[in-house]
Formats: structure tokens, C-alpha cells, sequence
């Protein structure tokens, strides 16, 4: 069982509870004093349950007020303020095995504790942008679990059911938040870390495409792998706070910031386990969650998961532990019993691999991932249960290996991929728990997930003024109408360049469309006309600016890129034709579009 005491009630205010909430108020000059005030008050009355290791001492409290009051003294109420301050007064918290310049790091195991020298990247990036910190948070010791229970420190228990564990590793991260005291945090994601607390206290968990956030600063766990993370009750809060950690470190050699595409298409091909494994508690959630998503307007798509399973079966079967065993190895040879012993028995098990079990294991990786490559043909993301089922204490302190392996059974795999995750809300179950949803995305898709998370979320389509969106990269509207469309020969053309399917829409009433003799593959022709025209079916989509050029140069004469107006009235770039090679070409535009031409030839079934 739990040895936290009964929850009191969580949460404050709803506009304390956002990071939105906050801004508004440091922008039209509300009261943050009073606020942070309560927020400390808050964070010591929540020390029996747990969530915490080290609060901000006194005296760093206080001069984290003066500096923010110094702050607000040097601009008015007022935009400027955030352009210059974009988290100016707000709170958060931070997993204590992220370096705080001055304040012990402990990743829970008081004998490996020590004095950071300097603050991790991630930390400096907030302070900087004028936000405060209030407390380093409880983990699985080592960040090595999903369970949060792995600690000296104590249990923290999910929000809703004391009797129930928070999930881990960064268990007390998501605890702060899901019970209001903070607006956000950061975890750490090498297998679930900031995405199963998330599903199991009502949460997002934004975990980033691998090197898009700078990890100086952060004690590894699996040092290829590991991920900051971030808590937050909506995705347009983390999304703004991923905008402010992103980005190059010169202090991590793994750092890789590449802004990927800004947006996702409007309706998704979502890729659904054919078999999800979930208990009998989370099935109709599940249930409910695949319906939500069609109703949406979203295509679920069935995927074997065997594959994906196959995959993260290597994070802990294979040699990928011994990165664990690499940042306490000689902890564990001086003083052994200083590590809880689930995790001493989950790292011992590298001191049984070799240097060749490690190439083995990466070049079986490789194959794996070249091998699950032409899944984002099929589908634009995968919609997944965050976890399959939400174990009690007394479940976890009977089999503390089995159950947490079943929790990483659809976030093990994500890491070793590359690939970017975002974990969402998605109802409760019939006895009141939470229950989460993970969409999944290929690497760089960070920002285009937390876009679509809007619709999911029933969000209106304007964010809050107060917030930024994270970096993506410049794309062009490109509509396309022929061999380009989806699953046509020339589709390839434009994912090889990383566009993105927007929409599928039709043109104003006022073209022509001809079908082009003589070509191959059979390509169509467009033509603006002054009357008599019609809508022509197309696809947009955004494709990288700096992959243009290369796109230019394939598209043969008499095609080239032009303007072309869309039904609502848009002006996108897209296929036109030139009108002196349609002499003679067949007028189909009765049509309506390239796919129904193609359909009409198809000889006639019996």
C-alpha cells in the first residue's frame, strides 16, 4: 500500500494552474507576489506526500522575488514584457537529477548527492526567460523505473487514488503540477519517464524528438536516449515552454535542433495497435478515445505492433543498460547497498554484456529502424494508451520488475527510434482514475503535434496571446493534382523532402483540367479559365523551403509551379499547366478530379 497520507483537495485557482494563466497576469501587472506566495506556502504543505527532495531554500526564494520584482520595476505593464521575459514569474519545478547551480543533485540515492557548480542548460534557459524555481522533485532513483516508487525519499501516489502509484520516473514532477502548486515542470523521458506520470495524474507530457533540447546539465540515465521533458495541463502551455528550452547546447555532444514542420494534415491517418493491450479498467477509455479521434474527423488505421514491441524489448533486454551502469558504476562497486535494490538489480545485469552484445544490438537497431521507415507512408502518427493499466502499490511491491515492463509497453520503443511523443488527457475510467492517450510522430514533429493536440483538447483555434509556439522550419503551400497525390507514382517526389499533407480540398469553380497525351506516369493538366470552369480535387502540401529548389527541378515542361486559387478563396502554389500543350489533350474536367479520370479507365468489373 501507499505510506502517503489522505490527499487534501489540489489546486488553486484555474488561472494559477496555467502557464497562460500566469503571463496574463505578469503582462497586465496582476498579483504575482500573492501568488508565489501561496505557491511556496502550497509546496510545504505537500512535503508528506512525497513529491519533493529539496525546496528552494528561503534565501533563494527571497532573491528569486527580488530579481522578479526588479524585472517588472524595469518595464511597464504591457507585451514588451514577455517579448523580453517570455515566462516572466512563473513557477515551476525540476527533477532532481537536473543540475541547479549551488543546491544538491541526489537523483534519489543520498550517497551519490552532490553540489551542482553550475545550473543544466534547460534551467539557465528558464531562469533567463524570468521564471522561478521552487523545488527539486522526487524520481525513481537513477530515473531508473516507470513506477515512481523507487525511492528513499518516499512514494508520491497518483492525484486521484492514494492506493495507486504516480508513475515514474519523474513521479514528484508530475505530482507538483496534476496538484496545481506549479504550472509546469521538467521531467526526463528515456522510456515513459514524462509520459506514464502524465497519463496517470490527468496530464500532458511533452516528450521531445531526442536532441531537440539541450541535456548538460542533466544526469544520465541512458545517455543516447534521454530526453527533458515537460508536465503542463494543456499542450499550448508545454508547447510554449518547449519554445524556451529548445534549441542548440554547446555542452551536449548529443544536441540535435532541427525545426521540423509546423503542422500536421487536419485529418490524420493514425496508426492503432490491431491488439491493444489494455486491462479491463482502461478498455472503454480506450474505446472512448478511438472514438473521439473519429469523430474528429481522423482515419484510425490498425498497425502491428510487433515490430515497435520487438524494438523496445532492446532498451532493457539488451546492452542499452549498460549506459545506466556507465554513470553509476563506481558507486555500485564501493558502496552497493546505497542502491535501491530493484534498480541495482536492473543495472547489474550489464556487468553480464560485452562490447560485441553492444554492435550486435546497434546494428540489429538499425535494420529495425530502416524496417519501420515506410510506417509513415501508411500513417501521419500513431494514437496509443499511454499505458495499459494503472497498478496499484501493492500490485508494483509484488512483482516490481513485471509491472513495471508492462507500463513501457508503448514508450520503451519511442527513444530508440528518434521519434517525438506527446502524451494527452483522455477521460477518466469508470472508477473516476485518469486515463491518457500518447500521439507519437516521426523525429522533428514536435511542433506539429502540439498544434493538432489543440483540436484534441477542444481548444478554440486562436492560442492564448501570451504564448509561443516551438520553432518550425519554413515550408511552402504546394497543391498538387495529379501523379503527386497520395499513394500516386510521383508521391514519393514529395515525402523524400519532408513535406507534409495539409489537406485534401478542391480549386475555385474556375478551372479546366485536361488529361496530357503522351506522358509517363500519366500526368494531368490545370488551367485558370475567365468562365465555364469547375472545382478540381486537390492535396496541399507544406513542403520545406529549403527542399523547393530540388522539387523545381523534376517538374517537366509544359508543368510548372503557379498560383492557384482554392475553394475558400486561398492562394496557395501549385501545378499549372501551359495552355499551348492542351491543345488536344482531353477535357476531363467533368471529373472533378485526377483519381476519378483514373477510375473511369479501369476496365469494368463484372
Amino acid at each position: 500500500m501507499s505510506n502517503s497520507p489522505a490527499l487534501p483537495a489540489a489546486g488553486t485557482e484555474p488561472q494559477w494552474c496555467s502557464v497562460a494563466g500566469w503571463l496574463q497576469a505578469a503582462a497586465t501587472g496582476g498579483d504575482l507576489a500573492g501568488a508565489l506566495q501561496q505557491v511556496r506556502v502550497q509546496a510545504l504543505e505537500a512535503l508528506p506526500l512525497h513529491p519533493w527532495i529539496h525546496l528552494c531554500p528561503a534565501p533563494h526564494w527571497d532573491a528569486q522575488l527580488t530579481l522578479l520584482q526588479q524585472r517588472l520595476d524595469a518595464l511597464p505593464p504591457g507585451p514588451e514584457r514577455l517579448r523580453r521575459y517570455p515566462l516572466l514569474g512563473v513557477p515551476f519545478a525540476v527533477k532532481d537529477n537536473i543540475d541547479i547551480e549551488g543546491e544538491p543533485t541526489t537523483a534519489a540515492c543520498p550517497a551519490f548527492s552532490r553540489v551542482a557548480e553550475r545550473s543544466a542548460t534547460v534551467v539557465r534557459k528558464l531562469l533567463d526567460a524570468g521564471a522561478l524555481w521552487v523545488g527539486k522533485t522526487n524520481l525513481d532513483q537513477f530515473a531508473t523505473g516507470l513506477v515512481g516508487t523507487r525511492s528513499p525519499y518516499g512514494r508520491p501516489a497518483c492525484v486521484d487514488d492514494p492506493a495507486r502509484i504516480s508513475g515514474g520516473s519523474s513521479a514528484g514532477s508530475a505530482v507538483v503540477v496534476a496538484r496545481g502548486i506549479v504550472p509546469f515542470s521538467l521531467g526526463t523521458d528515456t522510456a515513459g519517464s514524462g509520459r506514464v506520470p502524465a497519463g496517470f495524474n490527468g496530464l500532458v507530457g511533452l516528450k521531445p524528438t531526442p536532441g531537440r533540447v539541450g541535456s548538460s546539465g542533466v544526469l544520465p540515465a541512458c545517455r543516447t536516449l534521454d530526453c527533458v521533458s515537460i508536465f503542463a495541463h494543456d499542450a499550448d502551455d508545454a508547447a510554449h515552454v518547449l519554445s524556451v528550452i529548445e534549441g542548440a547546447d554547446a555542452g551536449d555532444a548529443y544536441s540535435d535542433f532541427v525545426p521540423g514542420p509546423a503542422r500536421l494534415p487536419v485529418r490524420l491517418r493514425l496508426g492503432v495497435p490491431a491488439q491493444p493491450l489494455v486491462d479491463a479498467a482502461y478498455a472503454p477509455a480506450w474505446a472512448a478515445a478511438c472514438a473521439h479521434a473519429q469523430a474528429l474527423g481522423h482515419e484510425l488505421v490498425e498497425i502491428d505492433f510487433a515490430p515497435l514491441h520487438a524494438v523496445a524489448a532492446l532498451l532493457y533486454e539488451g546492452p542499452w543498460v549498460a549506459e545506466r551502469h556507465s554513470v553509476v558504476r563506481e558507486l555500485m562497486q564501493r558502496q552497493p547497498q546505497a542502491l535501491d535494490a530493484t534498480v541495482r538489480q536492473v543495472i547489474e545485469r550489464a556487468t553480464q554484456l560485452t562490447a560485441t552484445d553492444a554492435f550486435i544490438a546497434q546494428y540489429r537497431l538499425r535494420e529495425m529502424q530502416a524496417g519501420l521507415r515506410p510506417l509513415w507512408d501508411r500513417v501521419d502518427a500513431l494514437l496509443v494508451p499511454t499505458a495499459p493499466t494503472h497498478p496499484t502499490f501493492a500490485e508494483v511491491d509484488a512483482d516490481p520488475l513485471g509491472s513495471n515492463a508492462l507500463l513501457g509497453t508503448y514508450t520503451n520503443f519511442v527513444n530508440l527510434l528518434g521519434w517525438c511523443a506527446l502524451a494527452l488527457p483522455a477521460g477518466t475510467t469508470a472508477a473516476g482514475l485518469p486515463f491518457g492517450v500518447t500521439f507519437i510522430a516521426r523525429g522533428g514533429l514536435d511542433a506539429a503535434l502540439a498544434h493538432a493536440a489543440r483540436a484534441w483538447e477542444g481548444r478554440q483555434a486562436t492560442p492564448s496571446p501570451w504564448l509561443r509556439t516551438p520553432a518550425s522550419e519554413a515550408t511552402l503551400d504546394l497543391a498538387v493534382v495529379g501523379a503527386h497525390l497520395s499513394g500516386l507514382p510521383l508521391n514519393g517526389q514529395l515525402r523524400e523532402r519532408g513535406a507534409t499533407l495539409v489537406e485534401a480540398t478542391a480549386t475555385a469553380p474556375s478551372y479546366r483540367f485536361y488529361a496530357l497525351p503522351g506522358t509517363t506516369p500519366p500526368k494531368p493538366g490545370l488551367l485558370k479559365v475567365a468562365e465555364g470552369g469547375g472545382a478540381i480535387a486537390v492535396e496541399v502540401w507544406a513542403m520545406p523551403q529549403a527542399a523547393v529548389g530540388s522539387f523545381l527541378a523534376l517538374i517537366p515542361p509544359p508543368l510548372g509551379l503557379g498560383s492557384i486559387e482554392l475553394a475558400d478563396g486561398r492562394h496557395v502554389h501549385g501545378f499549372v499547366c501551359e495552355a499551348h500543350a492542351l491543345a488536344g489533350a482531353r477535357d476531363i474536367t467533368a471529373f472533378g478530379g485526377w483519381r476519378a479520370y483514373l477510375a473511369s479507365l479501369e476496365p469494368a468489373l463484372p
